[in-house]
């Protein structure tokens, strides 16, 4: 996004932003193509054209400071007239401890480490005075303002100026202290929302639409519509009732799959098929009040439904607060029994003056008249910064206040002595005050293993330094393990990485980032995956040294896997995810709770085979036909041919094998052979043949197999919605569209290892060359075109090849032998991997340009590259806000692991910033399935048997009937099955020794088994067991040979 000046803040102002350029910016998608796909183009140019004060310094505010500049405001002024203590070090990242020994400014201080987030930002400071008798005229030439670590008095003045100014300047006011923290916002009078939902609109196929008043719509498949009465849709490709196409109508919902639109009786009748409704947006204008009349009667977004009034609680605990330090001008002392039976006693007169206060919370309170911890700062930054991205774009705002407490981190430390407290002058000193000396030792000791380094991962990261987790004094240990290397793209959310880190591992990068902030940490960073093949790195000796383990991965199966591999250890496991402005967070004990494969969401909906061949309906569909013929042409072709030529010795050997019958997948092989473009032109000649085979011929065939009046045997159309007919596409050179789509066989030229120049790729020179293609004339063919849904993509390689084509293929390896065609060089290819993010590379221009074409054929709208690239791509949408959100909370949980909380201490989280709503849950109790009356397991139950060199299955079965009480009737090791009664020659097996039945390794220990029971009534099913783990020797060493 490139904005009017340049410079990324070098200067020091007396609140005094640039002026702003109303300059249409091009947006840097290399940089924010992920959060483009949150905030849409239209938002990410108004926040790049507006400007933020932020006053505060601490960790909360460098929180939201690192958040709005990775998101890309155009000017962020950094308001702190203090300076650094040592206490600062345990919540501002972005601190050093040389900041603090020479007494730096705070705002000063991490100017330049803000600045370096985004180049497209310019970041000053100011270091004034900001009390009741400043001038706020300043303030003016903002669009936002946030105050953090401000008196409420203060608050109040500057909010009620933002609020009459006209136009209104949005304000938002935060505060963490100990375990609770408060964000309020005011909009203004009058915040017109543009996207109320923060979904995007799908489309929906009609199945029908009555004539009546009112005319009611069923959606097709009983699909779900997910509409709310009050909203409206708009009408496409609707046939008979046509007069509804490109209108909104007002939906009054009926069931899940239908709804009625008004008065339809006067309309033509609906045709039976065709059409489709997508959800309108309606902008909603939001009302805010201001602070001072919102004291007395709050509006509170309630996250945890389990303690509904918290929220009035804590903000009657937090105004007292507030008194408290107006009256004493500081903050209540650590411990200080005295001062915090004032707090209660003021937050009691606080409550009477509430409309309608909840009972006060003393115990609440009196964990209050603590101080400042980090890890709640994080969680409350990543939605206050949310927050300030809606004052500036679309999304619906806060009403008003949000409030979260922690209580159950320091609720079983209450009996502690005050001295656990107290403060020792280093940088834990603020967490201290939270959860005393004896969790921070804890903390220090810990040894976690973390499975990513991405967006998460580095939020943890810093989480980790904050609150001092796996110090080297203290044989702490924080393993980071991740393979990828750093890609620009990342730069916007991974905070840790700068532009110089590109193309540099992200595991040791992020490593080094994290000792800046807290030197004291042993960072051990991998480049491994976690995964079947990385067991003997990350085996059961590992993780027998680990307290527990976090994800920060972007994918299910890599989640099951760890989760799995924790469950088999016995470790806790912190898991987290993202997407958009939506976040989850899940806590797995060990016996305690379920864990991450005890839940199954619903598998990915995939599209039919028939529907990418041959029977689009949405974009959706021609994007994913383009990606599949991108990676069957550029990545599976060349990589078959290659691995073929690599395990046959010549082209003589592969010819007099296929003479004698046995072709070994040659067909395909010497099919690309024999038609492998030797020259530049070739592969242009190339790319108009598939043109026309995929544009032109593709629908003749169609349309000649299923001519437009073909009925099915109910007597319905066979091109009824969602069925599209196709129209064949005429190559026209002047259409850009045909003229991108020859040009990117520049693809075709690299994989054939074929060299061309950039002006082989003009206007001039491919249209010489095509102007001496002939381009085969179409014959119809009678070929059987599939029209099931339900049968799944043939497998290229194993399609039986007719006597034909053999002779086919063999007649032209022949002909490529004596043409001495076969060359080392033409039996080498060089396949490209489907890489999303580089331009220039030409990838998505041929996925764009073919689904383009494709839509166009069936005559579905368009989609911009954008929205082609996320759906092309997999592209998970993802911002800052939200993986902060999900790390300050998954840090809380840590914390109640490492001090051994029971069960109902620990919260789930699902949150959406963007409407805002944030739901916390207990976590799900662990279930014990019985075998008998007598005997049950649950998920962390492992049963142990201990064998020796000529221990045999029937041993190891009546070993587990005398350790356990039960007798298995079946036995499986993996996928393969050791002994089930009824299968022939199975009681032949309990004589054989385990060691030669299961065949281990030579390093294997032990492997562990499924087992099940008989049931205790008759024809019922076998009764699972828990996993037994069957050692090989008695001392569980390796087996010997």
């Amino acid at each position: 996004m490139n904005l009017s000046y340049t410079d990324s803040a070098s200067r020091t102002s007396e609140f005094s932003p640039p002026e702003m350029s109303a300059d249409s910016m091009e947006i840097d998608d290399s940089l924010y193509s992920r959060q483009r796909y949150v905030l849409g183009d239209s938002a990410m140019q108004q926040m790049a054209q507006s400007s933020v004060f932020l006053s505060g310094m601490g960790g909360l505010g460098v929180e939201i400071a690192k958040n709005i500049v990775l998101a890309g405001v155009k000017v962020l002024t950094l308001h702190d007239p203090k300076q650094c203590e040592t206490w600062d070090l345990g919540s501002n990242f972005f601190l050093r401890q040389d900041d603090v020994l020479t007494q730096r400014n705070r705002a000063v201080a991490v100017h330049p480490r803000v600045a370096e987030l985004n180049p497209y930002v310019h970041v000053d400071t100011s270091s004034s005075s900001l009390d009741l008798s400043t001038d706020l005229c300043f303030l003016k030439r903002y669009q936002c303002v946030i105050l953090t670590e401000a008196r409420l008095s203060l608050q109040k003045k500057i909010n009620d100026f933002c609020h009459f100014h006209q136009p209104p300047i949005r304000f938002i006011g935060c505060d963490a202290y100990g375990i609770c923290v408060r964000v309020f916002c005011d909009f203004g009078d009058q915040f017109e929302v543009s996207d109320p939902t923060g979904e995007e609109a799908k489309e929906m196929f009609i199945q029908n639409i009555t004539q009546g008043n009112p005319g009611v719509v069923t959606c097709m498949d009983s699909r779900t519509h997910g509409l709310q009465t009050g909203q409206s849709v708009l009408f496409r490709e609707v046939n008979g009732m046509d007069t509804l196409n490109g209108t909104a109508r007002q939906v009054t919902v009926l069931s899940p799959y239908s709804f009625s639109v008004g008065d339809t009786s006067c309309l033509q009748p609906y045709a039976g098929h065709g059409g489709f409704f997508l959800l309108v947006k309606t902008p909603r204008t939001y009302s805010s009040q201001t602070m001072e009349q919102q004291l007395s009667e709050p509006q509170v977004l309630t996250p945890d439904f389990s303690k509904p009034e918290a929220p009035l609680q804590i903000h009657a605990a937090m105004l007292a607060l507030d008194a408290f330090q107006e009256q004493h001008n500081r903050l209540p002392n650590i411990g200080c029994c005295q001062d915090a039976e004032v707090l209660v006693k003021l937050t009691e007169d606080v409550n009477h003056t509430l409309t309608n206060g909840a009972p006060v919370n003393s115990e609440l309170v009196r964990c209050l008249s603590r101080t400042a911890s980090p890890t709640i700062g994080c969680g409350g930054g990543g939605l206050a910064s949310q927050e300030v991205l809606k004052a500036l774009t679309k999304f619906a705002p806060l009403q008003q206040w949000f409030y979260l407490d922690a209580i159950e981190v320091v609720k079983p430390l209450l009996s502690l002595s005050a001295e656990e407290f107290s403060p020792r002058g280093d940088r834990y000193d603020g967490l201290r005050a939270c959860i005393g000396e004896t969790m921070c030792l804890e903390l220090h000791k810990l040894r976690v293993f973390m499975v990513g380094c991405g967006a998460i991962g580095c939020e943890m990261l810093k989480n980790f330094a904050l609150l001092g987790v796996g110090l080297a004094k203290s044989s702490g240990e924080v393993c980071v393990t991740d393979p990828d290397l750093i890609e620009k793209s990342n730069l916007n959310r991974q905070f840790l990485f700068r532009s110089q880190h590109i193309q540099k591992p992200k595991s040791t990068t992020a490593a080094v980032a994290t000792l800046e902030i807290n030197p004291e940490m042993q960072v051990d960073a991998h480049l491994n995956k976690v995964c079947p093949a990385t067991e003997g790195v990350y085996n059961d000796l590992f993780y027998s040294r680990l307290h527990l383990v976090v994800t920060a991965l972007d994918n299910v199966e890599a989640r099951r896997y760890v989760d799995s591999r924790s469950v088999s250890n016995q470790k806790a496991l912190l898991d987290s995810g993202t997407m958009g402005t939506k976040g989850h967070t899940e806590i797995i004990v060990p016996n305690l709770t379920e864990s991450y494969n005890s839940h199954r969401d619903p598998p990915e909906e995939e599209i039919p085979f028939c529907t990418l061949k041959s029977f689009p309906a949405v974009i959706e569909h021609t994007i994913q036909w383009a990606r599949d013929k991108f990676e069957s042409a550029f990545a599976h072709k060349p990589t078959i041919y290659n691995m073929f030529w690599q395990t046959h010795s010549s082209a003589e050997a592969v010819l007099q094998d296929a003479a004698e019958g046995d072709s070994g997948g040659a067909f395909q092989v010497v099919k690309l052979l024999s038609r492998r473009p030797s020259q530049w032109e070739h592969c242009i000649i190339l790319a108009r043949l598939k043109f026309d085979k995929y544009f032109k011929r593709k629908a003749l065939q169609l349309l000649h197999s299923f001519p437009l009046d073909t009925r099915l045997k109910d007597g319905s159309l066979f091109w009824q919605s969602p069925k599209r007919p196709p129209s064949p596409i005429e190559f026209d050179l002047k259409d850009s569209l045909h003229f991108n789509f020859v040009v990117i066989s520049s693809l075709y030229a690299e994989i054939y290892n074929i060299p061309f120049r950039d002006q082989d790729l003009s206007q001039e020179a491919v249209s010489r060359m095509l102007s001496e293609i002939t381009v085969p004339e179409y014959r119809p063919a009678e070929k059987r075109i599939e029209t099931d849904e339900n049968v799944k993509k043939p497998d290229q390689m194993k399609l039986s090849v007719s006597s034909e084509e053999e002779r086919e293929a063999i007649a032209q390896l022949e002909e490529a032998i004596t043409a001495d065609h076969v060359t080392p060089e033409r039996l080498r290819m060089s396949p490209r991997m489907f890489e999303k993010d580089d331009d220039l590379n030409g990838h998505m221009d041929f996925v764009a340009s073919a689904s383009s074409l494709r839509a166009r054929m069936y005559s579905i709208e368009v989609a911009d590259r954008l929205k082609t690239k996320r759906i092309a791509g997999k592209i998970i949408p993802a911002i800052a806000t939200a993986t902060a959100a999900v790390a300050g909370l998954v840090s809380l949980e840590l914390v109640k692991v490492v001090g051994g909380y029971g069960f109902e201490s620990y919260n789930n989280c699902f949150f959406n910033l963007a409407i805002p709503v944030m739901v916390l849950t207990e976590a799900a109790p662990v279930k014990r399935t019985q075998i008998r009356e007598d005997i049950s397991f649950s998920i962390w139950d492992r049963w142990t048997v201990w064998g020796h060199q000529h221990f045999s299955l029937s041993d190891f079965i009546n070993a587990v009937l005398v350790n356990y009480g039960i007798e298995p009737t079946m036995v499986v090791h993996g996928v393969k099955m050791l002994y089930v009664p009824v299968m022939p020659g199975h009681n032949k097996r309990l004589k054989l020794t385990m060691q030669k039945l299961i065949k281990p390794s030579v390093d294997r220990r032990y492997v562990d088994l499924t087992v099940s029971f008989a049931p205790e009534s008759d024809g019922d099913e076998d009764l699972p067991g828990p996993p037994v783990r069957y050692y090989f020797s008695p001392d569980g060493d390796a087996p010997t040979a």
